[in-house]
């Protein structure tokens, strides 16, 4: 029998509330470029459209992007709309992202022969009451659930109730950590137009956008050390903690300049702490950059001060480019820095050891660019975007499988 020269490709649905700059979110086109596309086709619908978003990026990407306008008590309105949708479309699969999103895929495909996989970004006490409720009650009904890290995972089951993660049950719960595409993301990369050996050295001036020396055009001088971060503005990652380290790390280091790249709900309360402190000229916010390798270049320190997170996505972007990382131990950090290796960790709420930290690193430049490397060298190994992917493409195959075979992997 004359086998097909092109098979039918495997139509994947992304199922994401919004299409914001954070983590969860920027992981659905960086995962479709690394995508065997001859195989697997994705599309992403969303609901909730706001003027910052990565539509021209998922598209890019090769992703379709579909909009179904809604709120988010709306969003149990959309059941049948999403249920059409999803026949008009043929999908093989939904993939579903954060609480509102997996919660609206369950009832799609408690009405549907399609197999849901779900991918938690963050521990469960974190989200608000009824997210927490509506995750929990309708988790079991889907085929896999994706942790991005141990502790994400480790928190479906200490916080399950009304048997949500069912041991010995047919849902599956699996670590697929988060991971980074390190041929994008490299120190000097993007629009720098030197060869790959010079991006990679040490020091490298990084340009921006329009070619311009980046720390020329931000006003910092090019012999100062830059500390960076790459955030939403919200509540969880304490920035006005950020600023109190910063501004301690000016009196014992004082030449040092700071950066945030991002944008948020919380932008007016930092930037004004920034302009009440009197230090502002050592300050630079650049607000959302589509581009972040420039900016991620000329960091010499990667700082984070969250109260929690699942595994950050901008961090391990940051240790790809060479950057060292000085963070709190919230969440999957843990699992990616090694103390004293990559960098240095805290406990969340010892929080203002992170300055001693940030000024070891300052006075120390060989101890600096040793962690620089090795924060590159650990994404390499353990946090790429390939290694991901294919284990994403190996779920998707397990719960297609399972399907076409006439059972599922749901718990009933």
């Amino acid at each position: 029998m004359k086998s097909d020269s092109n098979p039918k490709r495997i139509k994947v649905l992304h199922l994401i509330k919004s299409l914001g700059r954070g983590g969860a979110e920027k992981l659905i086109p960086e995962t479709a470029l690394v995508h065997d596309q001859n195989r697997f086709e994705f599309h992403c619908l969303y609901f909730f459209h706001q003027e910052e978003n990565i539509k021209d990026e998922l598209e890019k990407a090769g992703i379709q992007v579909h909009l179904i306008p809604s709120g988010n008590l709306e969003l149990f309105f959309q059941i049948k709309k999403v249920k059409h949708f999803v026949l008009e479309h043929g999908f093989d699969i939904i993939h579903a992202h954060l609480p509102w999103a997996g919660i609206l895929a369950r009832f799609v495909g408690r009405q549907l022969s399609i197999p849901i996989v779900y991918t938690e970004h963050n521990t469960w006490e974190r989200y608000n009451k009824i997210s927490n409720f509506g995750n929990r009650i309708t988790f079991k009904h889907q085929d896999v659930a994706i942790a991005v890290s141990n502790e994400v995972a480790l928190s479906m089951r200490l916080n399950s109730i009304w048997d949500p993660y069912k041991r010995g049950g047919r849902l599956k719960v699996r670590v697929v950590q988060n991971g980074v595409n390190t041929e994008v993301f490299r120190r000097g990369g993007s629009h720098n137009p030197s060869t790959e050996s010079e991006a990679l050295s040490w020091g490298k001036k990084s340009l921006g956008p329009k070619g311009e020396d980046l720390k020329s055009a931000l006003g910092i001088p090019q012999h100062a050390s830059v500390i960076g971060k790459v955030a939403v503005f919200r509540s969880q990652k304490r920035l006005w903690l950020w600023v109190d380290i910063a501004l301690k790390i000016l009196e014992k280091c004082p030449e040092t300049h700071f950066l945030l790249v991002g944008d948020g709900e919380w932008r007016e309360k930092i930037l004004s702490l920034i302009k009440k402190s009197g230090k502002a000229n050592h300050f630079h916010w650049v607000g959302v950059q589509k581009e972040v390798v420039p900016y991620l270049s000329i960091m010499d320190i990667y700082l984070s001060t969250s109260e929690f997170e699942g595994l950050p996505i901008a961090m391990l972007e940051a240790m790809s480019c060479e950057v060292p990382v000085v963070a709190t131990r919230a969440g999957g950090i843990g699992e990616v820095i090694q103390q004293g290796k990559q960098g240095f960790l805290t406990e969340i709420e010892e929080w203002e050891g992170l300055v001693d930290y940030c000024i070891q690193l300052l006075e120390d430049p060989e101890l600096q660019q040793k962690m620089a490397l090795a924060a590159r060298e650990r994404v390499i190994e353990k946090f790429s975007m390939k290694r991901m992917v294919e284990e994403l493409e190996g779920i998707y195959l397990e719960v297609l499988d399972t399907s076409l075979r006439g059972g599922t992997t749901k718990q009933s």
